[in-house]
């Protein structure tokens, strides 16, 4: 079994937990781990060359406009 696998079957059980969980932040304890065991997962068939990178969230495609890029937002536009 690989190792992503694991971790989804990890990420599986605690969303089972997050059903049967006794009060709120429990379940909004059980849907965060959910979460990182899935992201997990995803990490380690990128790391075993299953899948490409994904963009991360701050990552922006290029509109075209030819302009150079700073890194930083524009503090007064």
């Amino acid at each position: 079994m690989k190792q992503s696998e694991i971790f989804r079957e990890n990420a599986e059980n605690c969303a089972h937990l997050a059903e049967t969980a006794p009060n709120e932040p429990a379940f909004h304890r059980y849907k965060r781990m959910e979460a990182a065991w899935l992201a997990l997962a995803d990490e380690q068939d990128w790391l075993d060359g299953e899948v490409s990178p994904a963009p991360g969230p701050g990552a922006r495609k290029s509109n075209g406009s030819g302009g150079a890029k700073s890194g930083t937002p524009d503090a007064g536009s």
